[in-house]
């Protein structure tokens, strides 16, 4: 009776332990907008480069989001707003940057 009850319950909390931070507190709240998140990945990488600049950028953008830093258009930013001050921890946020970076990182990929 009891494996019948548990086996469910721990079944269901794996799943939300399996996600990581990047689906957890990016890409729920990325869904609904029109530019994916793959989008405005490339617009950051075309402002800031590479590896080191965009996840120092990214990462200051969460912590400080200002319209005069972000790398959306205004029409975008008119339409939805600046986002609101990140509340993840240091190790939250860089795990779910360098998830995002692994994700769509174009280098060695091109061939």
């Amino acid at each position: 009776m009891v494996k019948k009850f548990l086996l469910p319950i721990i079944v269901i909390m794996s799943w939300g332990i399996a996600e990581d931070a990047y689906e957890r507190h990016c890409v729920s709240c990325h869904a609904p907008l029109p530019t994916s998140l793959q989008r405005m990945f490339m617009n950051y990488l075309l402002v800031y480069g590479g590896e080191h600049n965009f996840k120092a950028a990214l990462k200051h953008y969460l912590r400080y989001p200002s319209r005069d830093i972000s790398v959306m258009p205004d029409l975008f930013i008119d339409n939805f707003g600046i986002k609101e001050k990140s509340a993840l921890s240091d190790k939250e946020l860089d795990e779910a940057i360098d998830i995002y970076w692994n994700k769509f990182k174009v280098f060695n990929k091109l061939k």
